[in-house]
């Protein structure tokens, strides 16, 4: 069966090993090689990063990380642990704390490409089991242009990882067009993952600056690319937003609403916004199967995509199972058909 529609690139060959092929949107390489680049420059943990975090979570976060250090920076384990999760094909990208947006713009392209190469190495040892993502410099759009085009022509990446704002800037700032219409021209997918929330005063208690930061800013992201006009000026976009979509996907009908009754929502984007919303996939990181079932009903089986968020505490632990009410037809897809698609791998 071959499902590839990822541009014109070959197809990667993959093997379904049970009823369904599987194949994990949501998990993440570290590569420790770009962390010894920007830390040489820029020493000690990321601007910002322990701002909105309170010392409990500080001291739940630097446990987490010692106990699943080498999960994440290497692949020893990780065959294993998908055949044990059931997942046939991870497609791996990269670490959010790697984004490295905060450097200068030569240390991010540098740090960048460490990243990428660290991950299309992964990919070449195991072909049949990993598909790459990488990343890409965008506090410096013409350098990130450029390094999409190598993540894709030279090392066969299928898609670029990006956070959901760079800097404090939203994505759809004009700065970053020439990045939206490159991918869009490349066909490539683009991941959307957040890092954290980043005005959250009131949320460093309880790990709400990843519970409930991170979707709030899957939200802002999509409300922005929405509503400031980047999928109308480019619709063959290949978007996939981490977590369920944060809660635009249950709440969009404000959106329409607000879209109909002001000007001022409605003066860049031609359409309700829940039709762009669902031009866009969404992984089916959301935990609750209730809220599997309204993805599903509201935004449909051919836009969602298996997320697990491996290695991370906040992963699903049981992807497959997590789907199992759904209809023969519904698992088909969102267990592996709708990446693959993306992708481009073929089964067989």
């Amino acid at each position: 069966m071959t499902i590839t529609t990822c541009g014109e690139r070959r197809p990667i060959r993959v093997a379904a090993r049970g009823r369904h092929l599987t194949v994990d949107i949501h998990c993440h390489l570290g590569i420790p090689a770009a962390d010894a680049i920007v830390q040489d420059r820029y020493p000690g943990p990321p601007p910002g990063i322990n701002d909105f975090t309170s010392a409990r979570t500080n001291e739940v976060n630097r446990a987490m990380f010692a106990s699943m250090g080498r999960t994440l920076n290497t692949v020893d384990t990780r065959l294993a642990d998908m055949d044990r999760m059931g997942i046939d094909v991870q497609a791996i990208s990269p670490s959010p704390g790697q984004y490295f947006y905060y450097t200068d713009a030569e240390t991010g392209r540098e740090a960048a490409r460490a990243v990428n190469d660290g991950i299309a190495a992964a990919v070449a040892a195991h072909p049949d089991r990993f598909v790459g993502m990488g990343t890409v410099p965008l506090q410096a759009p013409e350098l990130a242009v450029a390094e999409m085009r190598r993540c894709v022509r030279e090392l066969d990446l299928r898609g670029v990882e990006i956070s959901s704002n760079v800097n404090g800037v939203d994505l759809h700032d004009p700065q970053f067009r020439p990045f939206w219409a490159a991918a869009e021209e490349l066909g490539v997918l683009v991941f959307l993952h957040p890092l954290g929330f980043t005005h959250a005063q009131r949320m460093s208690e309880y790990y709400f600056n990843n519970l409930i930061g991170n979707p709030l800013e899957s939200t802002l992201a999509i409300g922005h690319l929405i509503f400031g006009g980047v999928l109308d000026a480019h619709p063959a976009l290949r978007i996939c937003v981490a977590h369920g979509g944060g809660y635009m996907p249950g709440y969009w009908g404000r959106m329409d609403h607000g879209w109909r009754a002001r000007a001022d929502c409605s003066e860049h984007c031609r359409h309700t916004p829940s039709s762009y919303l669902r031009k866009l996939w969404l992984d089916t990181l959301v935990f609750d199967q209730d809220q599997l079932d309204s993805l599903v009903r509201t935004h449909g089986a051919d836009r969602l995509c298996l997320g697990t968020d491996y290695p991370f505490d906040m992963a699903e632990p049981d992807p497959v199972g997590f789907h199992r009410r759904l209809s023969d037809e519904e698992q088909a897809k969102i267990l592996g058909l709708n990446a693959a698609a993306l992708l481009g791998l073929t089964v067989g």
